[in-house]
This record gives structure tokens, C-alpha cells and sequence, in this order.
């Protein structure tokens, strides 16, 4: 049975280990988003990886460890002592979300560091989350089910 595990590869490597993947016959996936790259004489749309130094493999168990002979690539992210599952239903949801149009104005209202929240917009959509900090300017957010740390600005 095939599953999505998450690789975990050296920093700035996600898109080279996902062609590398691809060549190789390995289904794979590298969630990108537009970003606006600013330098002192000028700007630049650019493509960067969603989540840094994350990609994710869709293969069965037995074949868990081609994906090494893949230069960049470091290990496995793993969860409770075994190699981290995202469901279907997660990659998907991420898919989805990627195509939508960008959100350009989020709300937040009463919210305290420690409560559990469900996103209602955006890439992560109806995904839990922990708020784990709150400044003047950004929310980091702690989602359980992919085991990263979601930082999102706001003006």
C-alpha cells in the first residue's frame, strides 16, 4: 500500500531532490508559492518551497529507502517513533488550496496563545492548529497533523 512520507533534505534543496525524485520514477511532491524577492536594484517573482526542506513521496513502505540515493536528500521526518503519513486527503488539500486566488486580508479576533483553532482559509485549510505566539505583526501556529510550525504575517 502507498503512502505520502514527508523527506526531509538539505536546506534549498527541495526543488533539486523533487526533479531528482521525479527522474527516477518516484512520485513526489513540492509544494511551491509565489513570493516577491526584493534586492536593492531590484524585484523578482520567484518560486519558493512551502515548507523548507520538506518534500513528499508517495511510494510503498518496502521502498523507503530509494529515495537516499537521491543527492540532498538527509532522512525521513518521523512522528511517535515512526516515519511520518500525511493523508491523501492532506496532500490534496494542499493542492487545492495552491490554485486558489492569494487572500489578501485575514481577520483574527480574541485569540490566545495555547488555543486550538481550525484555519478557514488559505493553503492550510481546515487544518488544526495550535497558536503558539502572537506578536504585532505575525501568529506562529503549531499544526499537529503535518508536525510543523506556521508562521503568518499580517499588517
Amino acid at each position: 500500500m502507498k503512502n505520502w512520507y514527508v523527506v526531509y533534505t538539505k536546506p534549498k534543496w527541495e526543488k533539486k531532490v523533487a526533479e531528482r525524485l521525479n527522474e527516477i520514477e518516484i512520485e513526489c511532491y513540492c509544494p511551491l508559492i509565489t513570493q516577491i524577492k526584493e534586492w536593492s536594484d531590484r524585484k523578482k517573482k520567484i518560486e519558493v518551497p512551502l515548507f523548507n526542506s520538506y518534500v513528499f513521496v508517495y511510494l510503498e513502505d518496502i521502498d523507503r529507502n530509494s529515495v537516499f540515493q537521491i543527492p540532498g536528500v538527509v532522512r525521513y521526518l518521523f512522528w511517535l517513533g515512526k516515519p511520518a503519513i500525511v493523508r491523501d486527503e492532506e496532500i490534496n488539500i494542499i493542492k487545492t488550496s495552491l490554485k486558489a486566488p492569494n487572500v489578501s486580508d485575514i481577520t483574527v479576533s480574541s485569540i490566545q496563545v495555547g488555543d486550538r483553532i481550525k484555519l478557514e482559509t488559505g493553503v492550510f485549510t481546515n487544518q488544526d492548529a495550535v497558536v503558539q505566539e502572537i506578536s504585532n505583526t505575525y501568529y506562529i501556529l503549531m499544526l499537529e497533523s503535518l508536525g510543523c510550525i506556521l508562521k503568518i504575517k499580517y499588517k
